[in-house]
């Protein structure tokens, strides 16, 4: 008769066998790319809000490859909690028209703000 194979310790040996702690570096991740999003940030004067470092054109197409993404990926945290709090913000006015609807609100504004 085959041996039985126990599904758990199979599980245990794999994720044992798995590595924890391995950087993420996207092998296919377009630099030229991400390295001109930069420039554009950098030309907009929001690089030290958005990356918070302030930087200039000349110093951006010196980045190397890991902090070109490093970067990057600080603008899209960035841009992601912008679009974040303007959907929140979208949200909550929407409800208020709605409720507006049904009751008399005196300040739309005021009550989004609270």
């Amino acid at each position: 008769m085959a041996e039985q194979i126990d599904p758990e310790m199979e599980m245990i040996n794999l994720l044992d066998n798995e590595p924890i702690n391995v950087p993420v570096i996207a092998p296919t991740a377009n630099i030229p790319a991400l390295r001109e999003e930069l420039a554009v940030l950098v030309s907009t004067g929001r690089c030290k809000e958005a990356i918070g470092v302030r930087m200039s054109q000349e110093q951006v197409s010196r980045l190397d490859e890991k902090e070109v993404i490093k970067f990057h990926k600080r603008y899209e945290t960035y841009i992601g909690a912008k679009t974040t709090e303007s959907l929140i913000d979208s949200a909550l006015s929407l409800a208020i028209k709605g409720v507006g609807t049904v009751l008399k609100i005196d300040d739309d504004v005021a009550l989004k703000n609270v």
